[in-house]
């Protein structure tokens, strides 16, 4: 089906829509950065992991990353190669066939290197092993997605690791960044550096975590490769991964819903969709913030129990029984209608991983628009589905 992408008329029930030539614009951009920094740029799938597109990212990258044994499988099994995996514990009914998935595995504690690595060399004995660490810093404002926020579980900080280290330990990986600019890399850099750069020549890797969002318009990309290219001088025998999720799926594509009602109390008009925060668009209320809707102007209020004063403002409410699934308030250039379209934007990172059954309502279809406008839906979901979770 051909589609209109300004404004998805031809869609008449609830899609998450990849626009292919948004994916291959970030892909391209990743993989310059990655060849002109000389790193190595993998996609982490706790932000996108949508398989059926891999053949495309395969043209551009050729490895992820992993932080469960299910994630481990879909790289090996689906992409097409192993994983480099961090969990934060392993266990003893996963951890061999997790080895067998990865190239790279990461602990989060000596404790879990002590009891684990044996067997993952065992299970794999190609594989390499790192150390998660805190460099006790972390420029993200919201503590829910802060990983060096006091009394963290992640990474071990710089006064708790020996002199030397074990002797199959090849690298370090460091997270602490969440949709991030250069210049916060370039800060928390120096505090990495400070923390760990004297057990840096036992190395032979170092992976700098994700949340650098090199696709974002405002993103200095030239910075980031002057920073990596002066690490390189610096360490030139360290190999530098960095592991982006939302860089990857940034902009690629809208969750496209339908207004089935709207009703009205205390001078406050919601717009009913088929579709529901807390089930389809988890991460608005997680965070919290508020996603950009098309053609409507977002609305900030001091107080949420009031409508803001004009025409055509709507708080919009998801169709679940969750008091709370509502945002608002948007304002439009007309009386919303029954059936019309209400296109959430940048609903592909973060989004499609995160969503649920709850309630049993009917989860958005997944498609992909390829470079020649067609449509193709890669899922349509059904009641076997939501059965099947409780089987």
């Amino acid at each position: 089906m051909q589609v209109n992408l300004a404004n998805f008329n031809e869609i008449h029930r609830p899609i998450y829509v990849l626009e292919e030539e948004r994916l291959r614009h970030n892909l391209s951009l990743i993989r310059s950065v990655a060849e002109r920094a000389d790193m190595e740029i993998i996609l982490a799938f706790k932000a996108y992991a949508l398989w059926k597109t891999f053949p495309i990212f395969r043209e551009y990258i050729s490895s992820t990353t992993a932080s469960s044994l299910s994630e481990a499988k879909l790289a090996y099994h689906e992409f097409g190669s192993k994983a480099h995996t961090f969990s934060p514990a392993y266990t003893d009914y996963e951890i061999d066939e997790i080895a067998q998935c990865s190239s790279h595995l990461t602990f989060n504690s000596l404790t879990q290197y002590e009891r684990y690595h044996e067997r993952a060399r065992r299970a794999n004995s190609d594989i390499r092993l790192g150390l998660r660490v805190n460099p006790e810093y972390s420029e993200v404002g919201t503590l829910l997605y802060n990983p060096c926020a006091p009394g963290t579980r992640f990474g071990v900080s710089a006064d708790k690791l020996p002199q030397t280290l074990p002797s199959d330990i090849e690298g370090f990986h460091c997270h602490c960044h969440c949709e991030s600019g250069a210049d916060v890399f370039e800060r928390t850099l120096a505090h990495i550096e400070e923390k760990f750069s004297p057990w840096f020549p036992q190395l032979k890797w170092i992976n700098f975590g994700g949340g650098h969002l090199m696709t974002r318009k405002d993103y200095d990309v030239e910075h980031l490769i002057n920073i990596i290219k002066g690490f390189h001088q610096r360490y030139p025998h360290l190999k530098i991964i960095m592991e982006p999720g939302s860089a990857f799926g940034w902009q690629t594509g809208p969750l496209v819903t339908q207004v089935v009602d709207v009703v009205e109390d205390k001078g406050i008009r919601t717009a009913i969709i088929n579709a529901s925060f807390t089930c389809h668009m988890p991460d608005c209320l997680e965070m919290p913030y508020m996603p950009a809707v098309r053609n409507a102007e977002t609305l900030e209020v001091d107080d949420p129990t009031k409508a803001p004063e004009g025409a055509h403002i709507y708080r919009i409410g998801g169709n679940s029984c969750l008091s709370g699934d509502f945002m608002g308030f948007w304002k439009f250039d007309h009386e919303l209608q029954i059936g019309e379209n209400v296109i959430f934007e940048d609903m592909l990172h973060y989004t499609t991983v995160k969503t649920n059954t709850f309630n049993g309502i009917t989860h958005p279809s997944i498609g992909i628009v390829h470079l020649d406008g067609k449509l193709e839906t890669l899922r349509d979901f059904s009641y076997e589905d939501y059965r099947s979770r409780m089987d």
